[in-house]
Parts: structure tokens; sequence; C-alpha cells
């Protein structure tokens, strides 16, 4: 990984990059540091790097908020495109984007995680500033796509530079930085909303190219940040070390076997976890799509009640953030959480299907407490995933894994409104309580799949540490 790493008392792993000891219960120094959300965002963990990246994001997911709430608008308003051509064009862009995370991590193995970013980001430069100029369905379609895919890989290198830069306190920075993005992502919004009021094509187009420009000034902060080695340059470090240690007592006959499962489409134990992980960001879908359609057509609620349920959620984002993640802490904990996630999807659900069946001051009620309730499982799963994510791969092919697992978002993000508003709609609040039951059961199996990858992967790396102690002594 290009990381220093040093074998650590009780057989893990304390990498200089990620800090982690795999399977076994975080110390105190792993643990997070109580402190205010302010002033960890002005000494965040990783220093300099961190704060610069933690600024990129800033400005990266302002852009976002600003072009994701007014694409349609612009799209019917300038483009002239019909209702069913943008949503064939999001639709596709949506697909060919789940592509992004693996083609990003496989890169990630041979060129530094910087130049990638920064490539994402020069890319995405070029194509928003071109819609302007794009005339009909399909030139609006390439742009949107290439947008999409370099959005998507951009968010897995994230995570990769996270465990580079963060360390042990890889759960802090992850906290911090969803604050950083809700806030902006607010801030963009309230951007296209200024754009949507004053509703000429000339604003319309100035905020796109304003949006497009602004990804020079992500790509600039990125650019400052250190280099690192890519991912897969391991060779050098102690656990390539190790790894060619335990090769050659294999080769010799009396040593462990190389360990197998680098390549994470041969790895079915984190294809599983990949696959859960696709249920278990369903709250996304949820928020966005399930809510506001349920509240329009399937309940007497008023309609100031949907951009209620978006402000709720974006105020739980920015403030409990941190508090969440102190709790929410190291490998294990992270596994465990992802069964209390499914419960609290399951009581969010249960709360909707109930707003159905009343009038408007029930109906109001229950879909307020529906989104504290499933705003909180968001919390919880922004931190189980990415621990899960970054601690279930092997320590040597990181960043390949991570390329895998970032198709889970991808892939609901899809997946999920379509399923939401086909399936679970249509049912009633049937299918609402079946979505919660289904989801709190997937939580179950991944917090049990998920302990026991721990445990044999703290063992496999026990065994590792010993063999390669047993070579090095030989030598």
């Amino acid at each position: 990984m290009g990381l220093r790493r040093s074998q650590s008392a009780n057989g893990g792993i304390r990498a200089g990059g990620t800090g982690r000891r795999t399977g076994t219960a975080p110390s105190a120094a792993d643990a997070p540091k109580r402190t205010g959300t302010l002033a960890q965002l002005r000494n965040p963990p990783g220093g300099q790097d961190s704060r610069r990246m933690l600024a990129a994001l800033f400005l990266d997911r302002a852009g976002n908020g600003v072009w994701n709430s007014a694409l349609v608008l612009y799209f019917t308003v300038l483009a002239h495109l019909s209702a069913g051509q943008i949503g064939a064009l999001l639709g596709i862009a949506g697909l060919v984007g789940i592509a992004g995370p693996p083609i990003a991590g496989q890169l990630a193995e041979r060129m530094p995680v910087r130049t990638i970013l920064v490539a994402c980001h020069l890319i995405r430069v070029l194509t928003l500033c071109s819609v302007p100029l794009c005339h009909g369905f399909v030139p609006l379609l390439a742009v949107t796509t290439a947008t999409t895919l370099c959005d998507r890989g951009s968010k897995t290198m994230e995570i990769v530079f996270a465990g580079q830069t963060a360390g042990a306190q890889r759960a802090t920075y992850r906290a911090l930085s969803r604050v950083v993005m809700n806030a902006a992502y607010a801030l963009g919004a309230g951007i296209a909303a200024i754009a949507v009021a004053v509703g000429t094509g000339t604003m319309y187009e100035a905020v796109v190219v304003g949006n497009g420009v602004s990804y020079l000034a992500v790509a600039a902060l990125v650019l400052r940040t250190s280099r690192r080695a890519p991912m897969g340059a391991g060779a050098g470090t102690a656990a390539g070390a190790t790894a060619r240690a335990t090769a050659a007592g294999s080769q010799s006959g009396g040593g462990p076997k190389k360990a197998r499962g680098r390549n994470p489409w041969r790895d079915p134990g984190y294809l599983l976890f990949v696959l859960l992980d696709v249920f278990l960001n369903l709250d996304d879908a949820i928020l966005t799509v399930g809510v506001p359609l349920w509240a329009l057509t399937r309940t007497h609620a008023p309609h100031a009640v949907i951009p209620a349920v978006m402000v709720i959620n974006t105020l739980m984002c920015v403030f409990l953030q941190m508090p969440v993640s102190a709790r929410v802490c190291g490998a294990r904990a992270s596994a465990r959480a992802a069964c209390w996630y499914g419960v609290a999807l399951l009581a969010g659900c249960a709360l909707l299907a109930v707003s159905g069946q009343g009038g408007a001051l029930l109906a109001t009620i229950t879909l307020v407490l529906a989104a504290v309730v499933l705003t909180t499982a968001e919390l919880v799963r922004s931190l189980v995933s990415w621990e899960l994510a970054v601690s279930l791969a092997p320590s040597d092919a990181q960043a390949s894994y991570l390329g895998v697992a970032g198709m889970a978002q991808a892939l609901e993000r899809s997946a999920g409104p379509v399923a939401l508003s086909s399936g679970v709609l249509a049912a009633g609040p049937v299918g609402w309580l079946g979505l919660g039951a289904v989801v709190t059961g997937l939580g179950v199996v991944q917090r049990v799949a998920s302990l026991r990858r721990l445990d044999r992967k703290a063992a496999g790396e026990g065994g590792a540490a010993a063999a390669g102690g047993a070579a090095t002594a030989v030598a």
C-alpha cells in the first residue's frame, strides 16, 4: 500500500496509514476524541492534508447540490427534453456510473490517489462547462454520463484518501466529512433555489458553468495535499515483507499457504458484504424518493412537510454525526451496529405505514418522526459502511476492494428509487413493513458475517506475523 507498517504486540497490524487493529476492540488511541466539531474541523485527523481535503469536499458537494437541484429544471426549460427523456438520461448515466468505483479502485493500485482525484475533477470541469453547448438528448447523455462516472469514482478515492491520512481516526474524519458535505449540499441547494427563482436561461447557464469552474478550485486544493504512493506499491513495506515470507514458507512446505482472495471479484465473503450493503443503504432512497412520493400520493399531510423532512435530515446530519461517531468506533462495533441500523429502518418504515391511516395531523406527526428515525439510521449506516468496507478488505489490496465496495451505494441509487416507487409504494403499508423486516434481517446477516470475517482475518494476520518473524529469524 505504500504505507509504513509495524507488527503490534497482539498480532494485529498497526498501519502508519490506517492504524487499524482488525478483529480487536478499538484502543483508547483509536477512539475519536470527544471535542467540539469546530475544534476538530480546525485540527482534523491527518492534519493539513485533511483540512485541505475537507475544504475540497465542501466545494465539491456545494457544486453537486447546485447541479442535482437544478438539472431537471435545466433539462426541461432550456434543453426542452421530455419527462421520459430525462428519466432515461438519468437512468443510463446512473447505470454507467456504477462502473466508476471499481475502475477508480483498480487505478489506485497503480497511481497515486491524488492524481486520480484531480483527473476526475478536471474532467467534470470540461463536462459541466460544455452542458450549455449541448443540444439534444445524445450530447447531454454523453456529458451527464461522464460527469456521473467521475463523481462516483472520486467518492471512492475519498475513502482511500481518508485511510491514508486519518489512520486510526478515520471514523472521526468520516464524521467530519459528513458534517462538511451536508452543510455544502444545503448551500448548493440554496444557490439553485435562487437560480430557479430568477428563472432566466442566462441564470441557469451561469449556475451550471459556475459549478463546472468551481471544480478547478477543488482540483487545486486536492493538488496541494501530499503525494502518496499508489495503494498497490506495498512491495517495500513491512506488510509486503511479511507476505513474501509467508509465500516462502509455503513454497518450502513448512509454512501456511499464500493468502488468496486478493482479487475482490473472487472473494465471496467480501462480495457478500457489498451485496448486503446495497440494501443497508436504502435509507437514502427512502428519504429522497420514498417519503416525498408517499406523502404526496398516500397521505393527507400538507405539502410543506416534504421540505421539512429534508431540513430535519440536514440539521441532524450536521449536528449529530460527530456524537454518533463517538459511539460507533472500530470494526467490531460497526459490525454490531449493522443490526441496529435494520431495527431503526424498520421503525421508520412502520411510522410511514401508519402515516397513511389518518388525517393531516397524524400524517404530519408520523412523517416527521419517521424522518428523525430514518436519519438516525443514516447516521449509523454512513459509519458502518465506511468502516467495514476498509476493515474487511485485505490490507495489501484495499484500493481495488474499496472500488468494489463503492458499487453498493451506486447500485442503491440506481435501483432503489425504482424499487420503492414500483414495489413498496404500490403495496402500501404492507410494502413498508415488508421492506423494514427484510432490511432488519439482512442487518443481522451482515453483523454475523462481518464478525466472522474479522475473526478469520485477525487469525490469518496473526499467523502471517508469526511466519514472518520465523522467516526473519532463520534469515
